[in-house]
């Protein structure tokens, strides 16, 4: 299909990978309907240019290694072997640092993300905000993984769950 113009690989940036195979962004609608939201400038600016592939795999629900081997075959890259995955922040269970009754902050990202925004940096000023076992959390559409990676890479202890149509994220300092 296209001539190798950048190597696929789980830590390609979603805008890196559109703009050098911009024939792929159907194939990422068809592997998730979350990817639908690419089609918004705005997001497209902001988290095509920060989201890497395996955080884009969090967010649609996907195995990292399946979306990267799906987008290189289409491609005609080579399958890569082996675990492409990066953090997987859905949980079946709260893990043991949770409680309910420490929830000091309830962010409601939806909205935003809906209206074509990034709620990011309304994220990371919450967060910077908790105290002790103060914990945030945090509504969205979808899992926020490349803020999650941000917290996570800054000392934050995070998970998620699927709750119906909605992924509720909670963040809480380590």
């Amino acid at each position: 299909m296209s001539e190798h113009k950048l190597t696929i690989i789980p830590q390609t940036r979603v805008g890196e990978l559109l703009d050098a195979y911009p024939e792929l962004e159907e194939l990422l609608f068809k592997l998730s309907p979350k990817f639908t939201a690419l089609k918004n400038p705005v997001l497209r600016r902001t988290v095509g240019r920060v989201a890497t592939l395996s955080q884009a795999a969090a967010v649609g629900g996907l195995k990292a290694d399946a979306l990267v081997n799906s987008l290189r075959e289409a491609v005609g890259q080579e399958r890569m072997e082996g675990s492409a995955g990066a953090g997987n922040y859905l949980s079946d269970s709260p893990p043991e640092w949770f409680r309910q009754e420490n929830i000091a902050v309830r962010f409601d990202a939806i909205p935003i993300i809906n209206a074509g925004e990034s709620p990011m940096a309304d994220i990371l000023s919450m967060a910077g905000k908790l105290n002790g076992d103060e914990i945030l959390e945090i509504s969205a559409p979808f899992v926020p993984a490349p803020v999650l990676d941000i917290l996570t890479g800054k000392g934050f202890r995070v998970f998620s769950v699927q709750k119906g149509d909605a992924a509720l994220s909670y963040v809480k300092r380590s």
